[in-house]
């Protein structure tokens, strides 16, 4: 099991009043998975992201993160545990603007210190992936939104991380580069990934193999679907 999910809750206090953003979750997501976690603003679907991802740490309950329990790490520990298990995808990009495509791919690596030639191969290994070899050497804004995308996939998995984790991934982007973001990520999943999209478009959620959907911090339904048809093809 991947992710271990017992009773998580995250409560914030809010005057006089202690509001559960997060109520009492249990989830599990086996390796290669593809899930989709849904639910509109105030479900509690973006703090259970960040949990997920070891962004921010759960009020109660247990986290158990490739057989880790990460409840109970120091922050210097979850971010390593951040770093080298989980890869980031935001909807706006979040690129370094004056570095290009190879360099804004290499900073995780750099965090991790790797080895320069290491970090060179990986870099090309994780741009090849994602279709842009051909941009290395472009800053953000010489690229396209689906472009800069792409990037940032590439940098989500340059670590080889245990889950890519995507917070509303197509966002910003026209609906065909929207599209084609989602293909590669059925690509990604096909090559072993375990993907999390986070999302509260339907239409992105059904590429996802799984729906997790939250309302008021509480999973309300939990089901296996069918993929959207479109998954193959160029990119």
């Amino acid at each position: 099991m991947l992710i271990h999910m017992r009773g998580i809750t995250k409560r914030y206090q809010m005057g006089s009043h202690v509001v559960a953003a997060v109520d009492g979750v249990d989830l599990d997501v086996e390796r290669n998975e593809y899930v989709a976690l849904m639910g509109p603003s105030g479900s509690g679907k973006t703090t259970l992201m960040n949990i997920i991802g070891c962004l921010d740490t759960p009020t109660g309950g247990s986290y158990v993160l490739d057989g880790e329990d990460v409840t109970r790490l120091a922050d210097d520990a979850l971010a390593y545990i951040r770093n080298r298990e989980i890869g980031f995808v935001f909807q706006t990009f979040n690129l370094l603007p004056r570095a290009n495509a190879m360099q804004n791919v290499e900073l995780p690596l750099i965090y991790g210190g790797v080895d320069a030639r290491t970090r060179r191969e990986r870099v090309w290994g994780a741009l090849r992936a994602v279709g842009l070899e051909d941009r290395a050497g472009h800053r953000p804004s010489e690229l396209s939104g689906g472009q800069r995308q792409r990037v940032a996939i590439a940098r989500a998995l340059v670590n080889n991380p245990s889950i890519i984790l995507a917070d509303e991934p197509t966002g910003n982007l026209d609906s065909r580069a929207g599209e084609d973001i989602m293909r590669l990520f059925a690509q990604l999943h096909e090559q072993g990934h375990t993907l999390i999209v986070v999302t509260h478009d339907d239409a992105i959620a059904s590429h996802a193999l799984r729906e997790v959907r939250l309302h008021d911090g509480r999973v309300v339904t939990d089901r296996a679907t069918a993929p959207a048809s479109g998954g193959e093809g160029p990119m």
